[in-house]
């Protein structure tokens, strides 16, 4: 009996119940039926949440990269395994064949022993969406080396915090990026990080804007003359199931970045078992992930769960926005894709530019769309509903996280029945629970409070790299014996989860809880807003109040900001109730935001609060300049 593949709602309960019954049944099944494997495992599950520690397959061997490519080249040789699409949409697309995917990485791999890379070492990667990023990825876990892959669009400071951290023994890089537009020196960055990393030996620089860099004699190659001359055989180094795969870095709610360590094969098993589930993807499907590899998106759902079940998906080097806001489209119409997977920041921009560019694409293609980073709105989702998937193509509204490696909660397309801002139902083996503020768990529907997981599943971060104190106090000490998300959620009537916003972003107003996410939809209903972003301020009579910080469609126009004020007050009234009314609305014409569209509520939170003395490193944001311009127009 296979559970690989959920077609309806009762088989989704069936094997639902099944994943928590009996657990390593359910996750033994899944492992010994789809996935090759060196040796067996002698112990499906050992765990314990006080130490904490969790251990998937214990005892088994294997090579990810043999479940990624080997085992598919006698049926899927010639088939496309990575479609490269070009930051200039005249440049022709690639389309890398599992065969071609297979010796391009063993090359690469027998590259990285040269540079005396072994098992067990570390390599930061720090590339463009090109698909050396995607081999040289792949090369490390085929040779038991360990990535770290940095967003090539943090700074060298974010970039030496990162190396030195793991002390990484090289760095894969390129001469430049292009972004839209415009091209980036990412070798001057590297340089300029490098100038406090004295681990670092060697620096792989990929050609890709073909501009004059300086290379630093000794220490400087370049890495396709390195490429041409290596072999395309390299044997897949024997891998223990709990070895490590690769480090991540995710930013502390506090300083110092996170490294979250995810291990082989449990994470193997869940990013493969929930690609196939969630996009419900067939055997000629072209799957399309548009995260950056530097983010555990792109991790999961770009190449491990993707290449694993032997699909098509598509790496896109540019931005949705160049050369004009159809680029999406256009990409969809041109490669047929039919799962699109995407953030809400995407789609709110894309919104924003009317439909127009959206209705001159053929997106018949689509049968699944998807939304991943953070909940999506409800304007947002109807949106992306009614334009891009014409009501036909299910919305699945992912959570999960940096930690958790794989999709947690989400619907199942023609599975699951959607509701707009709901994340829906816990995937297969999922067991979450809501805890209130004395630590009890919230039982039955209709309840909200702080989302735990009481049950460990495969693909869940190990640890924190050199540093296991910190990931038992940020995860597993809040409740005994549960893993604390950080998010809060609700529960509706049918037993749909919602999420509300991190923990952190809960405001107490007059001794009510609010979360910003409720108010923010209701903010982002107003005709007249693009995007809002809601922060507590200290305030004499209720403890808190609330700051609004609203960027509008037309910045410029004539309206009177005084009654939008009113207009938008009145919506939160009457989505809410008066409590969660608005005391401050500043008009802006940016939100602070990561790389990866997070807005920075921490630095909104501080210049609300008048508190800009120390507002931390701000170089690593998206779009710096417009901290200033905000604390500039602040109330």
């Amino acid at each position: 009996m296979s559970n690989y593949h959920i077609k309806h709602l009762e088989e989704y309960y069936q094997v639902y119940r099944k994943s928590v019954r009996e657990p390593e049944n359910f996750w033994e099944e899944i492992a010994e039926e789809h996935f090759m494997w060196q040796k067996k495992w002698d112990k499906v599950l050992s765990w314990d949440f006080s130490k904490p520690e969790v251990k998937w397959f214990g005892g088994a061997q294997l090579n990810i990269t043999e479940n990624c490519i080997d085992r598919h080249l006698p049926t899927r040789g010639d088939k496309t395994a990575i479609l490269f699409e070009p930051n200039n949409p005249n440049d022709p697309a690639e389309h890398i064949t599992y065969n071609q995917l297979h010796d391009r990485v063993n090359q690469f791999a027998n590259v990285l022993k040269s540079q005396g890379i072994t098992k067990g070492d570390r390599v930061c990667i720090y590339l463009p969406m090109i698909p050396e990023l995607a081999i040289a990825t792949l090369a490390c876990a085929r040779i038991g080396a360990i990535h770290s892959v940095v967003f090539a669009g943090f700074s060298a400071t974010a970039l030496s915090t990162r190396i030195n951290d793991s002390d990484c023994k090289i760095v894969i890089t390129s001469d430049g990026s292009y972004r839209g537009s415009k091209t980036i020196d990412l070798k001057g960055i590297v340089d300029e990080a490098l100038e406090s990393c004295p681990g670092i030996k060697n620096v792989l620089v990929a050609k890709r804007i073909n501009t004059d860099i300086h290379m630093e004699a000794g220490r400087d190659q370049w890495l396709q003359p390195l490429l041409e001359e290596a072999s395309t055989v390299c044997k897949a180094e024997v891998m223990n199931a709990e070895d490590p795969l690769f480090i991540l870095y995710t930013s502390g709610s506090t300083g110092k970045p996170k490294g979250m360590v995810h291990t082989t094969a449990g994470y193997m098993v869940y990013t493969a078992y929930t690609f196939k589930n969630i996009f419900q993807y067939k055997e000629n499907d072209v799957y399309w992930c548009t995260a950056d590899i530097g983010w555990i998106t792109g991790h999961s759902y770009i190449l491990y769960g993707p290449l694993t079940n032997g699909a098509t998906t598509v790496l896109f080097e540019g931005v949705p926005s160049y050369p004009d806001f159809g680029r999406f489209w256009e990409i969809v119409e041109k490669h047929k894709v039919n799962q699109f997977y995407t953030a809400p920041t995407a789609i709110r921009a894309l919104a924003k530019q009317g439909v127009e560019l959206v209705e001159k694409y053929d997106l018949s293609s689509l049968k699944v769309l998807g939304s991943v980073g953070e909940p999506i709105n409800e304007e947002a989702w109807h949106w992306y509903n009614d334009n891009v998937g014409k009501k036909k193509s299910p919305i699945v509204d992912t959570w999960w996280q940096t930690e958790t490696g794989g999709i947690m909660i989400s619907p199942i397309p023609f599975v699951t029945p959607t509701k707009p801002t709901y994340a829906t139902l816990p995937f297969i083996g999922i067991q979450p629970a809501l805890m209130d503020e004395e630590g009890q768990e919230l039982k039955g529907n209709q309840v909200d409070g702080r989302l735990c997981i009481k049950f460990p599943w495969p693909s869940m971060a190990r640890t924190i790299w050199g540093n296991h104190q910190r990931y038992k106090d940020t995860y597993f000490s809040a409740y005994e014996n549960k893993y604390f998300t950080g998010d809060g959620a609700l529960r509706d009537e049918v037993g749909y989860y919602r999420i509300t916003g991190r923990v952190d972003d809960v405001i107490i107003v007059s001794g009510h809880n609010l979360g910003t996410a409720p108010i923010e939809d209701a903010v982002n209903e107003h005709p007249a807003v693009a995007e809002s972003a809601i922060v507590g301020f200290p305030h004499d009579i209720k403890g808190n109040a609330l700051y609004g910080y609203v960027i509008l469609k037309d910045f410029g126009e004539t309206r009177d900001h005084n009654n939008l004020r009113k207009e938008i007050n009145q919506m939160i009234t009457e989505s809410i109730g008066p409590i969660a009314k608005l005391d401050k609305i500043q008009f802006t014409v940016g939100l602070p935001k990561t790389r990866s569209g997070k807005i920075m509520r921490r630095i909104l939170r501080k210049i609300a609060s008048k508190d800009t003395s120390n507002l931390g490193d701000t170089s690593t944001l998206l779009n710096p300049e417009v901290v200033q311009e905000i604390m500039d127009n602040v109330l």
